[in-house]
């Protein structure tokens, strides 16, 4: 048995050591002091993160990654909050069929579906970049808001709803204040995720950018092109603090067990 725990222990560590081995390489080459991606790094140096700023691009499209992905998620929130809700209050014909709609856009390839979205609202509809660039970002964040939000649901008693209904409040009343204070939580952390998929998107975004409008992703990709010094190492080391604060947050709003019930 000890053997068996040894083995396992083992074989965890490695699995460790594989998931977070590059994060870790790229976190120590970040500190490089010269113009070239080293490691192990020659020295200590916190020039590159600052080399961040002063990169224009990174800036704005910093900025409109922010935007995109804000009003991406009132959008997305907007839609996903009443189909969750309907999904998992009212029983009706085609539900099965109406939430594997909502889902798809995570089933189907993210280079498929971008090319799909240029073809159509890109170059059929001549829809403008940015409009094409928030409607691509929508669309991907609207299945996690709709599963977060359904499985904060999944938890709520509705009959705490029907007796709201039968002391005389209204539907849309009953909704604003008995459903939604009790999944605040579960919104929360479906806006955080939904954040998330956005911001760090490239497959989409690559697709819906162009001349002048650009992600910050994209934007990485296209310095990596032309540079190899440890600025994207830089961008990449607050990349991931950012986004294990956010999964922090989530964490503490919901629990992990939250996305393995449904």
């Amino acid at each position: 048995m000890r053997e068996n725990n040894r083995g396992l222990g083992l074989f965890t560590l490695l699995v460790y050591i594989f998931l977070l081995g590059p994060l870790l390489i790229i976190a120590v080459a970040s500190f490089e002091p010269t113009s070239v991606l080293k490691f192990p790094p020659t020295g200590f140096s916190l020039k590159w993160y600052h080399n961040i700023l002063e990169v224009t691009m990174f800036v704005k499209t910093f900025y409109t990654s922010i935007l995109v992905s804000l009003a991406g998620n009132v959008l997305a929130l907007l839609l996903g909050l009443p189909a969750a809700y309907a999904l998992s209050r009212f029983s009706f014909k085609g539900k099965e069929a109406l939430n594997a709609v909502f889902i798809s856009p995570v089933l189907i390839p993210g280079i498929v579906l971008g090319f799909t979205m240029l073809k159509y609202l890109v170059s059929a509809y001549h829809l403008p970049i940015y409009s094409a660039l928030l409607f691509g970002h929508t669309v991907i964040m609207l299945p996690f808001i709709i599963r977060v939000i359904a499985s904060s649901l999944s938890n709520f008693d509705f009959a705490v709803e029907e007796a709201a209904l039968s002391l005389g409040a209204g539907r849309l009343a009953t909704f604003f204040k008995v459903v939604l204070p009790n999944i605040k939580s579960g919104i929360i952390a479906a806006v955080l995720i939904a954040f998330l998929e956005s911001f760090n998107n490239v497959d989409i975004s690559v697709f819906m950018t162009g001349p002048g409008v650009s992600t910050l992703p994209i934007q990485m990709l296209t310095y990596v092109e032309n540079h190899f010094d440890p600025t994207i190492a830089a961008i990449s080391v607050l990349l991931m603090v950012f986004t294990a604060v956010v999964m922090f947050l989530i964490e503490r709003l919901m629990g992990l067990s939250y996305f393995t019930k449904r």
